[in-house]
Formats: C-alpha cells, structure tokens, sequence
C-alpha cells in the first residue's frame, strides 16, 4: 500500500462487517435450518465425499476429507448423522479434536452438482455396533465412527464450483504434471527414498482402502 494511501479501520465486530458487506438477502437470511429435511437427505444420498472441519481447545482448526460409495454417510433421523471412518493413516486429527471441543462443520459435495450441503453440529465418536454394522464396505466394518448432533443445516449456492470450474473435464489437470505423493513425501520428511514411498502408498491404496 502507497505510503499516501490511507488504512483502512480495523475491523473488530460484526456490525462492522456488515457495514463492509452489506445485507443479508432474505433467502441467505432465512434458509438454514435445524434439521435434516428431505431435499439434504437425499443430497447426503448423493454424496460420496464430505469434508469434516473441526477445532481444539485453543482453536486450532483441522479440515479432513472423507469419502465413500455415494451415502455412505447415515441418517438415522432428521438430527443425527453417522460418518465411518474408514482405513486411513491413523493420525486421526479429527477425534482428537472432538477430545477437547465437539463442534464440528461439514460440506457434502456431489458430482455434477454445483451446489453443497453445509452442516453444523457436534459430533462424538462411536464404536457402537449397532451404527457400525450397518456401514460396512468391502466386507469390513469400521472400527469408529462419528456420531454427529445436527444443529444447523443448509444448502450452499454453486458461485465457488461455477468459479473453479470444478466439474468440468477439460479443466482437469493431467496427473503427471504434479509431482506424485510417494515424490513429495520422501523429499520432506527424508525418511524413505522416492521409491519406497511410491510403493508403500500404492500398497495402501490396493489393500488398506477398508
């Protein structure tokens, strides 16, 4: 910023923010809910990916992508969602998190829908089988689960997908102008040649799916 150009005032509440952004339009203002209705659940039906965020004690805040055969997320009732967790690295960052605040925000995405499903809550895991068994994939049912409390639900406009083009096959990037993962984590944690990494992440991918 020019020495000349003048700062702009902090910005310390909401109202302020709303003075920089204006309104809420009245379908914005007036479309989440408290409950699942019919039009989410059958998105959540749609849906084979959803990104979980969630936050420690001190704020710390952890975004994790999971995803499955579309519906693989329950819905036992209006309020209530149930989320595998299938095989993965074992950092579980999320249920750590969920230790020490239960708050947790979720986007459903679905193929060739450009709009997305946002829902708030808490969550906890579970390891009840009468919720697991039901999520079985691939002959496996999952160790745990999250248990999700809906405390808000909404429908998302498409202006990001419609932006980014997301769902657009042209737009694609072609998988070999990006360096692979087995590549990038060799090279930042030194624990593992390029070639070991390579196959001990195709390995996952072949058996640890489930």
């Amino acid at each position: 910023m020019d020495a000349g150009t003048p700062t702009p005032p902090a910005v310390h509440d909401e109202a302020a923010l709303r003075t920089q952004f204006g309104p809420v339009g009245p379908l914005a203002a007036h479309k989440v809910l408290d409950h699942l209705d019919d039009y989410a659940r059958r998105f959540i039906a749609l849906s084979p990916f959803v990104v979980v965020a969630s936050a420690d004690a001190a704020g710390q805040v952890d975004a994790s992508p999971r995803g499955d055969a579309p519906g693989f997320v329950a819905v036992p009732d209006a309020r209530t969602l149930v989320i595998p967790d299938r095989r993965g690295n074992n950092r579980i960052d999320t249920f750590v998190n969920l230790l020490e605040a239960p708050g947790l925000g979720l986007i459903f995405l679905v193929p060739g829908i450009n709009e997305t499903l946002r829902v708030n809550g808490t969550a906890a895991m579970t390891r009840d089988p009468a919720l697991l068994e039901p999520l079985a994939a691939e002959g496996r049912i999952p160790a745990a689960g999250l248990v999700v409390r809906v405390r808000e639900a909404f429908f998302h406009c498409g202006k990001a997908m419609i932006r980014s083009h997301l769902w657009d096959p042209a737009r694609h990037v072609p998988r070999d102008t990006f360096p692979s993962l087995g590549r990038i984590l060799a090279e930042q944690t030194a624990t593992a040649t390029v070639a070991e990494a390579e196959a001990s992440i195709a390995e996952a991918y072949r058996t640890r799916l489930y």
